[in-house]
C-alpha cells in the first residue's frame, strides 16, 4: 500500500500494544529532533516507553493506525487530584506523522480518550502541556474545548547533564 493509499485509509484508533513500542519510542526521538532539537538516545527512549508497558500505574498509550501503520500516537499518565478525589490524565508525547498532520489524528485520539475515561469512575479531567511558540497545538487544543490555565509550569531536573552536574 503507498502512502497516499494509506492517507485515504480509514483511521482506526485503539490502545496500543507492546508490540507498538518501537514505534512509539520513534515517534518520541522524533517529537523531540522536530520541537527541541534534541537526539535522545535510543536505548534510553526505548526503556522509557517500555517501563509504560511494563507497569501499567505509568500510564498507557494510545495509538492511531491507517490501514496497518501507525500515523499518530499520545501517552497518558497519571495525577491524582485531592481536590476532586480523581485523577487528571496527563497527554503526554503527542506525535503524527508529517503526511497525517491536519487531518483529525489528534482529533481522533484526544475523542478515544474522552470515551475512555467516560468508562472510568475516577477520571476529573485532561491536562496537557505544550510549548508557548506552537500556536497550531495551541488552536487544535482549544477547539476542542480545552482552556489555557492560570498557572505556570516550574521544573527542576535530576537527570546528570554534563560534567555530572545536576540539570
Amino acid at each position: 500500500m503507498s502512502c497516499m493509499d494509506e492517507q485515504t485509509s480509514p483511521v482506526r484508533v485503539r490502545l496500543a500494544m507492546p508490540g507498538d513500542a518501537g514505534k512509539l519510542a520513534g515517534f518520541n526521538r522524533a517529537m523531540a529532533m522536530e520541537t527541541e532539537s534534541k537526539l535522545l538516545p535510543e536505548e534510553l527512549i526505548q526503556a522509557g516507553v517500555d517501563a509504560v508497558f511494563a507497569a501499567e500505574n505509568r500510564g498507557f498509550y494510545v495509538v492511531a493506525e491507517s490501514g496497518k501503520e501507525v500515523v499518530g500516537a499520545l501517552l497518558v499518565t497519571f495525577e491524582w487530584s485531592d481536590w476532586r478525589n480523581g485523577f487528571f490524565w496527563w497527554i503526554q508525547s503527542v506525535y503524527v506523522v508529517p503526511p497525517f498532520r491536519q487531518r483529525g489524528i489528534y482529533r481522533r485520539l484526544y475523542e478515544f480518550l474522552i470515551e475512555q475515561a467516560r468508562s472510568e469512575n475516577n477520571v476529573c479531567g485532561f491536562r496537557l502541556y505544550v510549548e508557548r511558540n506552537n500556536t497550531v497545538a495551541q488552536a487544535v487544543y482549544h477547539n476542542l474545548g480545552m482552556r489555557e490555565t492560570d498557572y505556570l509550569m516550574f521544573e527542576q531536573s535530576l537527570a546528570a547533564g554534563e560534567g555530572g552536574q545536576l540539570e
